[in-house]
């Protein structure tokens, strides 16, 4: 890959981290915010499920629009409406109206998923994809490692509004870059099939057990470390009394271990079958979070147990995120704007579901709840990802000719 091709994954991650780090840096903010507002810290968790149940909200269109008329045009206008929605809440003067808008700023999750993502898999080949991906990720994540210390640092010293201005200035940026570089990968002049056709699509994803059971493990695997983003404020800051900054820092090294898994993945793409990742990755997932609720349960030093089990599971979500984005992608044949969507669609919804567990375990059992629903759903994630891991090993294992 030269230096030039990658100019297009560089500006979309831009536009990735702005959107992510709308969520990150607005969540160490949010205690101002309640305050502000004069509501209980319950509405801190829910910002974070009303921006996912936006990233749900349109998937369903972007992915199927952008197969017909194509992704560049899509994408450009989701950049566009994000920056607007940023901006729109500068001015938000209820509680109400700021989870609408983070509801509205969620949307913008839909353009990366269901049209940047399929771009770049169709502009790369299946190895070189991967890779490109756990690249990307590496850059994404800085916005979890960075946002909560620059929401932290900005509500010291700005009022917490002022973070949205910067996430539009960002954008904005990134609007400029995908202008200049983004390819168009799908041809509209060929790919003419009519929006009525998305039922039809859609409804034969939902019967499709593979693709449903693949595009599962996605949000499967990620929502731990989904309920930890959201409810981290709550327990680090009001059960155990550290500041916005501490807070901050305690979140370092759970994002290392997001980005030191998929430099590892990077590295072993082209060394090792794809898949093997993804197995080698449950081991240091599961037992990370078994390692949590122990430290939970019997130490004097929770954080310290918290932290260090996340940091695990986060190394093997690194190490498996890509590879399964990938697996279900090609799950099904139908046109990967329409799948990608769908796949964006479960995602998300399984994002706010999941955080909506983790709160009522958290509010239920306290950092036990809390890490008792992390292993379970990590046991859950291994159930269902260990058989689709090997068959999708398995089809790749057999020569072309054989398969047809």
């Amino acid at each position: 890959m030269t230096p030039a091709m990658m100019l297009f994954p560089l500006a979309l991650v831009l536009f990735e981290f702005a959107v992510y780090i709308a969520n990150d840096m607005a969540q160490p903010a949010m205690l101002r915010v309640v305050q502000e507002f004069d509501v209980g810290v319950a509405w801190v968790p829910l910002a974070m499920t009303a921006f996912l149940l936006g990233g749900a909200l349109m998937s369903w269109l972007t992915g199927p629009l952008s197969d017909r008329i194509g992704r560049r045009p899509v994408l450009l206008a989701g950049v566009a409406y994000f920056i607007v929605m940023s901006l729109a809440t500068y001015w938000v003067g209820s509680i109400e109206a700021f989870m609408v808008l983070r509801v509205l700023q969620g949307v913008g999750l839909c353009f990366i998923n269901a049209v940047g993502y399929a771009a770049v898999q169709e502009a790369f080949e299946e190895k070189a994809a991967v890779k490109v991906m756990a690249l990307m990720a590496n850059v994404a994540l800085i916005a979890p490692m960075v946002g909560p210390l620059a929401g932290a640092a900005l509500i010291e010293i700005a009022p917490w509004r002022t973070c949205f201005l910067l996430i539009a200035a960002l954008s904005f940026v990134a609007l400029l870059g995908l202008w200049w570089q983004m390819p168009e990968t799908v041809c509209p002049d060929r790919v003419k099939a009519p929006l009525s056709r998305m039922g039809a699509d859609y409804l034969q994803l939902l019967r499709d057990r593979r693709f449903m059971l693949s595009a599962a493990c996605i949000p499967l695997l990620a929502m731990p470390l989904m309920g930890w983003i959201a409810l981290s404020p709550v327990l680090l800051v009001e059960d155990l009394g550290m500041s916005t900054l501490q807070y901050g820092l305690w979140q370092l090294p759970v994002f290392a271990g997001l980005i030191a898994g998929n430099f590892v993945l990077a590295m072993l793409a082209e060394r090792l079958p794809l898949g093997r990742s993804v197995q080698l990755g449950m081991w240091p997932l599961v037992g990370g979070l078994c390692l949590m609720l122990a430290g939970v349960q019997f130490s004097a030093l929770p954080h310290v147990y918290m932290v260090a089990g996340m940091s695990l599971m986060a190394f093997g979500e690194g190490l498996s995120f890509a590879v399964l984005y990938r697996f279900a992608l090609m799950a099904s044949p139908v046109s990967k704007g329409t799948v990608s969507a769908a796949m964006s669609m479960v995602s998300m919804a399984g994002y706010a579901l999941g955080i909506e567990l983790f709160r009522h375990a958290y509010m239920a059992g306290g950092m036990g709840g809390f890490a008792l629903m992390s292993v379970l759903t990590s046991l859950l994630f291994v159930l269902v990802a260990r058989p689709r891991v090997r068959l999708a090993m398995k089809l790749r294992a057999v020569p072309v000719a054989q398969a047809a």
